[in-house]
Parts: structure tokens; C-alpha cells; sequence
């Protein structure tokens, strides 16, 4: 049985834990002492406090983020509830800024503040050896990434036949954005690019296809990218899945080169954009030739094969709805496949806060700590917003709708798109969870109420797309179209299944 356990709760089963496989890697001798029991969110406490308990660990080091912050403190009292004598180690982003008075903070034995890759190994020798430190909070010092032990062989078979697997290739972020914890980083540092590569070739020859950087600035030093993509253009086969973030205004020659040799559904590129609008930029300490993103995003979009990510932030300081909306627009018309809009989160340690007065922000009090208003945006507005960009997610980056989209956007894609958004949740109280065959008939009974298009239009454009996406069955709006044309048929001499057949769906007919 370990004496030691590595645990954190992920999103999905489907994420993997880096930051666990790297405590586990720089054990050092205490590596065979050590396991990593990850768990999603879904099962009850008391089941992972059985799992953990069960090994009967001396040591149980519990990584803490935003998207599990209200769990794992629930998850650390019941541990210490059943088991006092099991030392609680706590690390991660969520703890490792304004921990004074976190209650799971309190709960625990432990803290390392940072980077705890060597000093979580640190603090086990010495429990271990009965010397435990005297200070709860011990801060952990960013480490030489040279002293490091890669993780990759952390990951199991299992995890590279059925998890997103993620990698990086350099740590932190030279950029100041105040909505990040990279803004608080001095620099960005690269592993030793060789020994990287060699990490990554024994990935693949493993079996691994989907490899998903981490890097904040993937673009940051062209050379090491250059050297990044050649090794897996080498490697190119039908499974190869690559994706990376990039800085959207710094695309060397050399850099488009290599981009435009990958094929089709090999690339995803992360696009942070986040705001167009320059006084916002200011505030927030982000620099960004507007233009020349622009310029570059166009260029990717027509000259390359990549499945371009764009991201957008609701409420910025300096930035009002009209301003994000036009923003917006700008962002359609250069035709990413997916624009994000994620929501401002005063993240703990962020130097947003430092905006709260003077903008009046208002976040909420629990994670994920969205901002609720701010002097350019009302309450009201931003709920409004928040519920645009799920809608959004439903109806445009699902790629679902290639031939409806275009009739709801016209020339005015924010004001148009806003219009249907406020209509659907009149209409149902929701902006989750709507099946799908729902939302075509949604669409086809709101698009000609609230934008005022034609009806035959927008049930062509929907037909289109119902049929290219697979599902099997019909939604309302076709199954009345259907009926409506049995008499025509029937009188034509033309047998159902025939018609059904050059429509390439299934005779529900009997």
C-alpha cells in the first residue's frame, strides 16, 4: 500500500491531472511510496474518502482549482473527520493566492503556496522522518526547470487510450494580462527543447495521438515552435491531433510556413483575442496590435487548414456592451470555426482586483467568482450575455448549423444573435440542456417571430442541417412537413419509401 496519495477531483473523466503526475515524477525515492487516485466530479464524498482511505496513506496531497475549489473543502473535512491522524497537504492555483481564511486551508495540515513539483517530495521526507515542519504555509520558490523530472510516463496505457493528454513545453508567460495568473509570472522559461522532444517521441511511440500543449504562448520563441512542428510533421498520420494556444499578433514567415503543411482535423489553435476594444487593452495591461491580429486570424482562416479557437472575455473594465458587441462582429467576420465568450472571473490572486473600485465590479463570492456588474455593464446586461454565449455554444460552435447560422446572423451578427438569444429564453427559462431535436424546432418557430425571416427559408436551411448531422428520427417542424406532403405523394403515384429513400432517411412508415 502507498504511504502517500496524489488526488484531485477533474471536470471530466476524460481530463488528466499534469500537475499530480509531476509531484509523482520528482518523488524521487519516494516514488514507489506514492499513487495518484484521480476522481471527476459525479461521485459522493464519502466514496472518495473509502477510495483514499482504503490504501491507508500517512500522507494524502490534495491538488485544489476553481472548478473543484467548493468540493475538495468538503472533501478535506470529511478526511479529516474520519481519519485525523492522515496528514492533509493542499496545493494548487486556488490555494496558492489569498489562502488566509480558506477554510479548507484551515482544515489542513499543510499548504505549498507556487510550483510545489520538488517541495511537495520535500515535505513527505520530512513527516516521514518525524521531523514535520513547524509552519503550516510553506512557499515553494519556482524550480529550475532543468532539476525537474518529466511526467509523461506518469501517464498509464489507460490514460493514453481514453484521456486528453497534456504536455508543455515551456512555463510561464513574459505578458501582463490582469484577468491571468500568468500576469504575476516575470518571464516565460523553455524546458531543454531536445530532451522535450525525446519526451514526446516516446509518447507517440506509445500510442499517443492527441497531444495538447499547455504552453500560455506557444509562439512565444519561434524557434523552439518551428522545432515543435517539423517533429510532428515528420510524424504526421490520419490520428495526429495537435492543439496549441498562440499569441494572435506574432506569426513569423517560417512559423506560416509550417503551419500551412497540416492537414485537415491535425490542428486546433487557441486564439486568444479577448477584447478589440483598446482602452479596455490599456487597463488591463494587454498588448496587442489589433491589426495585425486581425490580419494574421484572416491569413489562418484562408490559408491554412486549422480549426481556429477564438477566445472573447464578457466584462472588462472600460468595456460596454455596444463596445463588446462590436468586438464581436469584427471577431465573426474573420470566420473562426469557434468563438468562446468566457466570462471575467476574479480569479484569487488576478491583478483584476485591483480594478473593483474604480470600475465597480462586482464578482460573485463563490467559484468560479464571475463578474455579476460593472459601470458599463448592469446585472441585467450581463446575465443577458451570459446566456448569449451558451446559446452561442449551442447553435454555433457545435458546427451544427453551417446553413442555418448565416440567415441568423445577416449583417449584424451581435444584435441579431442577441435578439434570438433573449427569444429562447423567454420562450423556454433555459440556455442548457435542450436536446437537440428541440432546438430545431425552436429555431423554426422563433427565427421568422423574432428576426422576421421566411419560414420556407428558415426550414430549408434547418432541413439541410438536420440532415447532415445523423440523428436519427425527425424534429416536429419536419415530421408536419412530412405529413403535409403524404396526400401530394400518394396522389403522384410515387410510393413513400421511394421519396423517403432520396431524402437518405429511414421509412418510418411501417
Amino acid at each position: 500500500m502507498p504511504q502517500i496519495l496524489l488526488t484531485t477531483l477533474n471536470a471530466r473523466y476524460i481530463h488528466s491531472a499534469l500537475g499530480l503526475r509531476y509531484l509523482l515524477a520528482n518523488m524521487g525515492e519516494l516514488r514507489g511510496e506514492t499513487a495518484i487516485r484521480e476522481f471527476t466530479l459525479e461521485p459522493t464524498l464519502a466514496d472518495i474518502a473509502e477510495q483514499l482511505l482504503r490504501a491507508r496513506p500517512r500522507i494524502i496531497g490534495i491538488g485544489v482549482y476553481i472548478w473543484n475549489a467548493e468540493q475538495s473543502a468538503r472533501l478535506a473535512g470529511l478526511l479529516k473527520a474520519i481519519a485525523p491522524e492522515v496528514i492533509l497537504v493542499l496545493g494548487g492555483p486556488e490555494v496558492s493566492h489569498e489562502w488566509q481564511g480558506q477554510p479548507i486551508v484551515e482544515t489542513a495540515d499543510y499548504l505549498i503556496t507556487g510550483q510545489a513539483d520538488l517541495a511537495f517530495a520535500g515535505l513527505c521526507r520530512r513527516v516521514l522522518a518525524g521531523d514535520p515542519p513547524v509552519e503550516k504555509v510553506l512557499h515553494a520558490p519556482p524550480p529550475a526547470l532543468d532539476r525537474l523530472t518529466f511526467p509523461y510516463d506518469g501517464y498509464t496505457d489507460e490514460d493514453i487510450a481514453h484521456r486528453v493528454i497534456y504536455v508543455e513545453a515551456s512555463r510561464g508567460c513574459p505578458f501582463r494580462c490582469e484577468f491571468c495568473l500568468s500576469a504575476l509570472d516575470k518571464t516565460a522559461h523553455g524546458f531543454d527543447l531536445e530532451a522535450f522532444l525525446r519526451e514526446m517521441d516516446r509518447l507517440y511511440r506509445r500510442g499517443l495521438r492527441h497531444f495538447k500543449f499547455v504552453d500560455r504562448t506557444f509562439n512565444l520563441n519561434p524557434h523552439t515552435a518551428t522545432a515543435i512542428l517539423e517533429f510532428f510533421l515528420a510524424r504526421l498520420d490520419e490520428r495526429l491531433f495537435l492543439h496549441f494556444e498562440l499569441v494572435p499578433d506574432h506569426l513569423p514567415e517560417r512559423l506560416k510556413a509550417l503551419l500551412q503543411r497540416f492537414p485537415a482535423g491535425t490542428l486546433q489553435l487557441e486564439i486568444g483575442v479577448q477584447s478589440f476594444n483598446s482602452e479596455a487593452q490599456a487597463l488591463i495591461s494587454r498588448r496587442q496590435d489589433n491589426e495585425l491580429t486581425r490580419k494574421n486570424l484572416a491569413w489562418l482562416r484562408d490559408r491554412t487548414e486549422a480549426h481556429l479557437h477564438a477566445d472573447l472575455i464578457v466584462g472588462l473594465p472600460g468595456e460596454d456592451m455596444a463596445s463588446f458587441g462590436r468586438g464581436f462582429d469584427a471577431l465573426v467576420a474573420l470566420r473562426p470555426q469557434e468563438i468562446q465568450m468566457g466570462i471575467l472571473k476574479r480569479l484569487r490572486g488576478a491583478p483584476i482586483a485591483r480594478h473593483a473600485e474604480a470600475s465597480r465590479m462586482r464578482f460573485s463570492p463563490a467559484p468560479p467568482y464571475e463578474v455579476m456588474a460593472t459601470d458599463r455593464i448592469d446585472f441585467f446586461s450581463l446575465q443577458r450575455l451570459k446566456r448569449f454565449a451558451r446559446y452561442w455554444d449551442l447553435i454555433a460552435n457545435t458546427g451544427r448549423f453551417p446553413a442555418t447560422l448565416p440567415l441568423i446572423l445577416g449583417d449584424r451578427p451581435f444584435d441579431r444573435f442577441l435578439v434570438l438569444s433573449d427569444w429562447l429564453h423567454e420562450t423556454t427559462g433555459q440556455s442548457s440542456q435542450i436536446a437537440l431535436k428541440r432546438l430545431f424546432d425552436l429555431l423554426a418557430q422563433g427565427l421568422p417571430v423574432c428576426l422576421g425571416l421566411d419560414r420556407g427559408a428558415v426550414e430549408e436551411g434547418l432541413e439541410a442541417d438536420f440532415r447532415r448531422s445523423g440523428v436519427k428520427g425527425l424534429p416536429g417542424f419536419l415530421m408536419l412537413a412530412k405529413r403535409a406532403e403524404t396526400p401530394a405523394i400518394a396522389n403522384s403515384g410515387e410510393r413513400p419509401r421511394k421519396r423517403q429513400r432520396r431524402h437518405g432517411i429511414e421509412d418510418i412508415s411501417g
